[in-house]
């Protein structure tokens, strides 16, 4: 496991992992995916861990496709290129049911796969010099595995101009869309991602992985099968220590201890 592809420090609470292939514009090669996922992995098993920050090392967030992936992919058989679909699938699906609060700091362009990896993150923190993008159409590939994700972000009909043009946008444009949570000044996103991120993590821990599990789950549910789920989670939570630490803490009049 090459760990260098994907750095990692500690800001408080929040753990900052950075995709580490500057020179290639941090592309989402197999590599790449095996670090990230690697990473959070040991970020979940960490307690002191209680949000991930996701971004990218140089001027770049990701450029999402691997050239050296372009160059072969016509060659590639069948079987491969499965197998890679679903690395990729795997991890998108990683990011998206993460425990633990994911924020992505979009300092750069973000294409292609790398626009998926923000999509996939919990909230998105854009530079206002940032773009966004899901090129794929423009080279003949399928946005399938990001488009999946980017319905739910923003809704069928800002996916649809944004997966049929392939064009990339400005933060302005994503955040009204929805795509981008905030648009921040340039050089910015890290920080104002990080200070976001701790403000999150000060929250009750199980109140915030069973909040991302309901949200990841009532997508397709029928509105009472949904209800009924919802009704049984907020009866488990009441039993959680978290709850009992923030009842203690609200009738004390006193900052919960998490």
């Amino acid at each position: 496991m090459n760990e260098s592809l994907v750095l990692r420090r500690d800001d408080g609470s929040v753990r900052v992992l950075v995709l580490n292939d500057p020179e290639r514009r941090n592309p989402l090669s197999d590599p790449m995916a095996a670090a990230l996922a690697e990473a959070l992995d040991a970020a979940e098993r960490d307690e002191g861990v209680r949000a991930v920050v996701i971004t990218g090392a140089g001027p770049a967030f990701s450029a999402g496709a691997d050239l050296d992936f372009l160059r072969r992919v016509r060659s590639e058989t069948a079987e491969a290129n499965l197998a890679h679909s679903r690395r990729l699938r795997d991890l998108f699906l990683r990011v998206y049911t993460f425990p633990k609060p994911t924020l992505a700091a979009v300092n750069g362009p973000a294409v292609a796969g790398g626009a998926g990896l923000a999509t996939a993150c919990d909230l998105v923190v854009m530079d206002e010099e940032a773009r966004i993008g899901y090129t794929e159409v423009k080279i003949g590939f399928v946005a399938a595995l990001v488009g999946v994700l980017l319905v739910r972000a923003v809704g069928e009909k800002h996916a649809r101009e944004l997966l049929l043009t392939g064009d990339l946008v400005d933060a302005q444009t994503a955040y009204r869309m929805g795509l981008a949570s905030r648009v921040v000044a340039a050089g910015t996103s890290v920080d104002e991602a990080v200070a976001w991120a701790e403000r999150i993590a000060a929250n009750a821990p199980s109140s915030l992985a069973l909040t991302k599990e309901l949200l990841a789950s009532f997508y397709g549910m029928g509105l009472e099968d949904a209800l009924r789920y919802a009704a049984a989670a907020g009866a488990w939570i009441r039993q959680s220590e978290d709850l009992e630490e923030g009842l203690s803490a609200f009738f004390e009049k006193r900052r919960p201890r998490f």
